[in-house]
């Protein structure tokens, strides 16, 4: 800390260290739910049954939506295809949900519809465990590389302050599943390998433009050069953010329900991993001890003059 010397005129500095405080308090946040009320993983995660079947008219999934609610003992997850036709029905596994497909008969007599059943299945618990297990493995080995990259790529410091962001963005959003109940699928761990990516990006963008201004600057602040490097890179992250946002938009509205736990995901991975890379990791950095003639140091230990 003793090297964030703020100037007073500063307000990016000031926003930036407010910022990471508050970065922290919603990663405790994040943590808090994510130990006490967990994540409400789906069907991928945790087995149970999937039930197909047509109509012959074409419904809303709302309308649907209702039906299923006032008939299936639980909650279930339903997705709709071929404009309303085609039907996936998703129940837990326990002894409350309707299996196989011989209550869609009652079903369909009780609301009046010609239903033709299509498939039954039950995706068993120890497919969900190994779907987990890889998944997480997959999470946890893109982050490892991602390390190695960062720490051969650049300074130690401008590194951790990456891969911080980059966890500060993953927990912010396994937070929010966890606090709002959201059904945790496959879908949403895709979207989270997506923020990882995204995150880093941004990251990495910032970070290079701080290396580039303490090679080719003399004499200034650590606090100056980073300063600097926000505001000639803001405009490239808002425009690129701000496009992002504008295409999970759509999906989020016209893809359906299938799609809303990913766009979710996305859109406040995006939004989170934007301002971290503002307030994490071009800050981090400086609160570990970087200085602004680093570069210029390292010159001088390789080639000291006689």
């Amino acid at each position: 800390m003793k090297n964030f010397k703020i100037n007073s005129t500063s307000k990016l500095s000031i926003f930036r260290l407010v910022g990471c405080f508050i970065a922290m308090i919603f990663v405790v946040i994040a943590l808090v739910g994510l130990f006490n009320k967990g994540l409400a993983l789906g069907l991928d995660f945790t087995g149970g049954y999937l039930t197909e079947f047509s109509t012959e008219k074409s419904l809303s999934q709302q309308n649907m939506n209702n039906l299923l609610s006032n008939y299936l003992p639980e909650s279930f997850k339903l997705t709709s295809a071929e404009q309303g036709t085609h039907w996936s029905v998703q129940q837990a596994d326990n002894n409350v949900s309707l299996q196989d497909k011989a209550w869609l008969s009652d079903f369909a007599d009780k609301n009046q519809l010609n239903i033709s059943p299509q498939d039954a299945i039950y995706i068993g618990s120890q497919v969900g465990e190994d779907l987990i297990n890889q998944g997480g493995l997959a999470l946890l080995t893109a982050i490892i590389v991602i390390l190695m990259y960062l720490s051969f790529r650049f300074e130690w410091r401008l590194a951790a302050g990456a891969v911080i962001a980059l966890f500060h963005d993953v927990l912010i959003v396994l937070g929010l599943f966890a606090w709002f109940g959201i059904p945790f699928d496959l879908t949403i761990l895709a979207s989270l390998l997506a923020i990882v990516g995204y995150s880093l990006n941004d990251s990495i963008i910032v970070g290079d433009k701080i290396r580039e201004i303490m090679k080719s600057t003399h004499d200034t602040t650590i606090d100056e050069v980073i300063n600097q490097a926000i505001k000639s890179t803001l405009v490239r992250t808002m425009i690129t953010s701000g496009t992002t946002l504008v295409t999970i938009m759509a999906v989020w509205g016209f893809a359906g329900e299938s799609l809303a736990g990913f766009s979710i995901a996305l859109f406040s991975g995006i939004l989170v991993g934007t301002f971290s890379s503002i307030v994490i990791a071009a800050t981090v950095p400086q609160l570990l001890g970087l200085t602004a003639d680093y570069y210029q140091q390292k010159e001088l230990e390789v080639c000291p003059l006689p």
